[in-house]
């Protein structure tokens, strides 16, 4: 094929796949590993030569790097450092540790049948690293999904996601000198390596945070979309290449442009700039994965690859729920925890094939290793939907600690008539208990993140563990005693849930609704919501009204110049208050 005729090739198989994972309700991820798998020279054959497009598809790891760096911020390291550092740490050194416990006793086993075992601790210790990966675009976008981000189990996912994230940077510097050392030179091999990697963190960290903002600055003045691309580009193409100069991984360079960007004031339109890269690069990435599978070894070896894909899976959930147990979590919540976690990840496909490059992994194995990977991420949403049904199963008390929660939360709730319901307890949410306590509104506040709730019950307010999406939570709270449902925070799905359950079992309560925009106002209005409230337009009123009384304007007119946009844009105020002459005040 001619390299359009191979480029044209990708791009169907691509833009069929993920439509039918779309039309499934599926990841894309999930129909980029399909179409590799289907073109690839071990199925239909229609790409025999993946090495064109090998290298262009080694930048989407690249940009993936870069994304993580982006999103790294200590701030929020912080916040998380208990579920960060202490179930994250533990699961990605208890799953090396383990891997090289398996790998002596497997060795131990078969010598007492009179045979070698020829697996270093060094392919060990790679196989470990792969397996220690879970998949962040599959389980961030089902939690997204499930509006299941802010929950007890969807915030130790996210610890444990954000530590395996950040433990690639040093398997990336690991894994090239496991392949340099023997067994003599183990610690000065490695100690060359870290040291490389250290002076150069700390040589970007130092200076480079000073000098990117100060770049950026620059090329932002000029006014020029297309300038800041290829200076976006440039930066991170350049620090990956150094990082690779310096004997390190592109994917680490790419990492710190990441983190340097981070700190600068262009981090969300940098963002917003290289999504459409990072996206399809990373596609053509998967589709290269999918393209190394090789049907016939797995039909001779297919007992294997049913091994490999159920035995890691089940020891990686049993570790994450012990872990979690350890850590005070209840047994649903630590199941739910295990189960979202224990499939494997596409940074495993990234440190296999670092381990494949540098000869730790023998190319005999790659088939049914990537099979059993590929497997375990296919049945992941399948696992997740299910959830409940698996907790309830095996754990036979998680529903009665949910139903004595609620129950706790009904009693509370009882006597509490006419009142409003806030769905979520953040900064718009702590206002609004505000202002309903200064009149002396009755209202029940519900959020599913439990430090809001200890900190709102701390200030004296009512505010009750639990989430807005689930009816059980709703009907504790007493909707059908309600006079409004109030949902706080922009989030479409979520509101769209509330409207679901308010309609169908309490139509006469009105629910109000905030967005960031009016982007989904129709479809909001049409699934039951009595008003919607852009917080885009109330900010545009009250900064004109600011800027009317600045200039001069009479506060009177002003007054009636903002009440005149909020009566022609909200429905009740058109109705209840009668338009006034506009002339201006005296």
């Amino acid at each position: 094929m001619s390299s359009l005729e191979l480029t044209l090739l990708y791009l169907c198989a691509a833009v069929v796949s993920v439509v039918g994972c779309r039309l499934m309700h599926l990841p894309a991820m999930l129909g980029y590993l399909f179409a590799g798998v289907v073109i690839g020279p071990n199925a239909l054959a229609l790409a025999k030569d993946s090495m064109a497009v090998e290298h262009l598809a080694e930048f989407g790891v690249v940009f993936l790097m870069f994304v993580i760096g982006l999103e790294f911020n200590l701030p929020k390291l912080m916040r998380m450092r208990k579920l960060v550092f202490g179930l994250g740490l533990g699961q990605v050194v208890l799953t090396l540790v383990g891997a090289l416990l398996f790998n002596i006793a497997i060795g131990v086993a078969i010598r007492q049948f009179g045979q070698s075992w020829q697996v270093s601790w060094q392919t060990a210790l790679a196989l470990g690293s792969a397996m220690a990966m879970s998949s962040t675009a599959i389980v961030v976008k089902l939690m997204s999904d499930r509006i299941e981000l802010e929950s007890p189990h969807g915030q130790r996912v996210m610890g444990v996601l954000l530590f395996q994230d950040l433990a690639v940077v040093p398997l990336l510097v690991l894994i090239p000198a496991l392949a340099d050392m023997a067994d003599n030179n183990l610690w000065r091999v490695l100690g060359i390596a870290m040291l490389k990697a250290g002076v150069l963190v700390g040589l970007l960290l130092w200076g480079g945070q000073r000098v990117m903002r100060e770049w950026l600055n620059l090329v932002a003045r000029r006014k020029s979309d297309e300038l800041f691309m290829l200076n976006l580009l440039f930066m991170t193409l350049g620090l990956a290449w150094l990082t690779e100069l310096a004997g390190l991984s592109l994917a680490m360079g790419a990492f710190l442009a990441g983190m340097l960007i981070a700190e600068t004031d262009f981090k969300h339109q940098v963002e917003a700039d290289i999504r459409p890269f990072h996206d399809v690069l990373l596609g053509l990435f998967f589709i290269t994965i999918g393209m190394k599978l090789d049907w016939e070894v797995i039909h001779d070896s297919w007992g294997w690859v049913l091994l490999l894909s159920v035995v890691p899976v089940l020891l990686k959930a049993g570790l994450v729920f012990v872990l979690a147990r350890m850590q005070g979590a209840a047994a649903g919540v630590s199941l739910r925890t295990a189960i979202y976690l224990a499939q494997a990840g596409e940074f495993g496909f990234v440190l296999l094939s670092l381990s494949l490059q540098n000869s730790l992994i023998p190319v005999s194995w790659m088939s049914p290793i990537l099979a059993s990977m590929v497997l375990s991420m296919i049945a992941t949403p399948f696992l997740v939907m299910n959830a409940d049904r698996i907790v309830n199963r095996l754990i036979s008390n998680d529903w009665l600690m949910q139903s004595l929660a609620l129950t706790g939360m009904a009693q509370r709730t009882l006597k509490t008539e006419n009142h409003v319901i806030v769905c979520g307890y953040g900064r718009c949410g702590h206002s609004l208990v505000d202002l309903f306590k200064s009149e002396g509104i009755a209202y029940v506040a519900l959020d599913s993140d439990p430090d809001k709730v200890q900190s709102g019950r701390s200030a004296g307010n009512h505010v009750e563990f639990g989430d807005a999406t689930r009816l059980a939570s709703l009907m504790s709270a007493g909707l059908v005693r309600a006079s409004a449902v109030v949902v706080t925070y922009p989030d479409t799905p979520s509101a769209l849930k509330v409207l679901a359950w308010a309609t169908e079992h309490a139509p006469q309560v009105p629910v109000i609704v905030r967005t960031h925009d009016d982007h989904d106002l129709e479809r909001l209005r049409a699934a039951g919501a009595a008003e919607v409230v852009p917080e885009v337009l109330e900010g545009s009123l009250m900064l004109a009204s600011q800027t009317l009384a600045h200039i001069g304007i009479p506060l009177k007119r002003v007054i009636r110049l903002v009440q005149g946009q909020r009566m022609t844009r909200y429905a009740m105020m058109r109705d209840a208050i009668p338009p006034k002459d506009d002339t201006p005040a005296a």
